[in-house]
């Protein structure tokens, strides 16, 4: 799809000669509206007085007067829907800082581009400013859930998984799936976890989504099994559930209460929380572990006392935190830290999973280091039941 002549970009660069040979990059790709500026300073000038606002910025980081990250604090703190694209010859790692930086800010991102500019990656860039649409689109406001009226759905069996398939990397195939709450009350359709999951968490009842979760995505397992699908399914549990020692008797329960055997489900225990009932803990995953459950570390690499889990807790699973996955194929630390990863996992013989997956230059890269399993938005987003058989039997038919 050729780029629209009509869409305006500005290029903020102090170094005159670069400049001009990004404008006439650009020109040359088809563009005609260019704006320019020399720092961070006049680029808000431009954006400010110019006819038509840029719908995109090309900007360098090292500029006099107002550098590059304070230009991208600006544009975050004035929500102008911008979307830009870093330039610079400093160091990937720092430039991988700079876009976190951004997105923290608020501030959408088309790319990084290390100096000095192609025109082809320019092009591929400004490629992803179609894919995105050239109006940024409303974010609608979040609903508001009261407690009772979480507990309430729950209580009426409002809450459904959707299932986001797990791809083993070598061989192509859907070897399992990640089961993802949300909430479907009668009058306001399908309700994003954000929703409900922390003010259940705030009043200390989680368990009672975690176990509404575990049954509906066990019975919905066996019909997988009955069906001719070789799979597993994994389920959230919450390390602030791991207190009661009754809780892996009461999971036992449940999963075999709805036909499904320990072996086939695998418990994601998030790594992001302190593991401060030590002794529970380890007796209710110990018992877990003994009657088949596999367990994984949820988002490695992002909690506390990492490798002391390792040490303490039997995982069969160590699910890489997407953090690290997404982008790694150009972000040189999050590719060392997913190499070192995977390595561990190996030492360990553990099944290593990169959740996180969005592009398929993330794919390759991820496969070449030798990782067992992928999950993310470059395979598939969270299906209803039948989206994701139809999934299945769609990836069955392409690799026959």
């Amino acid at each position: 799809m050729p780029l629209d002549p009509e869409t305006v970009i500005l290029v903020a660069e102090d170094h005159d000669f670069q400049r001009r040979t990004m404008v006439r990059m650009l020109r040359s790709l088809g563009l005609i509206d260019i704006l320019e500026a020399a720092n961070g300073r006049e680029a808000l000038e431009v954006i400010r007085s110019a006819p038509r606002s840029p719908e995109i910025v090309l900007s360098d980081l090292d500029m006099p007067e107002m550098d590059g990250m304070a230009f991208i604090h600006r544009l975050g703190e004035t929500k102008s829907g911008l979307e830009v694209i870093i330039i610079s010859a400093l160091d990937p790692v720092l430039l991988g800082s700079v876009a976190k930086m951004a997105d923290a800010y608020g501030v959408h991102l088309l790319g990084v581009i290390e100096k000095p500019v192609t025109r082809a990656r320019l092009a591929q860039l400004l490629a992803g400013h179609l894919t995105v649409g050239h109006a940024p689109q409303p974010v609608p406001a979040p609903p508001v859930f009261g407690w009772q009226e979480i507990r309430a759905g729950i209580a009426n069996r409002e809450f459904e998984p959707f299932f986001q398939p797990k791809i083993e990397m070598a061989s192509g195939r859907v070897v399992g799936a990640e089961a993802r709450a949300r909430g479907r009350p009668p009058t306001r359709g399908i309700v994003a976890p954000y929703a409900f999951i922390l003010e259940l968490e705030r009043h200390k009842d989680i368990d009672a989504l975690t176990f509404l979760m575990l049954e509906k995505a066990a019975h919905t397992c066996r019909d997988w099994l009955a069906a001719g699908l070789d799979s597993t399914v994994s389920v959230n549990l919450s390390l602030t559930s791991l207190a009661d020692t009754t809780l892996a008797d009461r999971i036992i329960a449940c999963v075999k209460g709805a036909g499904l055997e320990p072996q086939r489900m695998v418990l994601e225990i998030t790594e992001t929380a302190a593991m401060t009932e030590l002794a529970p803990a380890l007796e209710n995953l110990a018992r877990l572990r003994m009657h088949g459950f596999g367990l994984s570390i949820d988002d490695y690499g992002t909690g506390f006392a990492s490798m002391q889990q390792l040490a303490r807790v039997p995982f069969t699973e160590l699910k890489i935190d997407q953090g690290f996955v997404t982008g790694c194929a150009r972000n040189r630390a999050a590719h060392v830290i997913v190499e070192a990863s995977l390595a561990l996992a190996r030492g360990l013989g553990l099944k290593a999973v990169a959740e996180g997956i969005e592009t398929e230059e993330d794919w390759v890269t991820l496969k070449a280091t030798g990782c067992d399993i992928a999950q993310g938005y470059f395979i598939a987003r969270p299906l209803e039941e039948e989206a994701f058989l139809e999934f299945c039997r769609q990836r069955k038919k392409g690799s026959a």
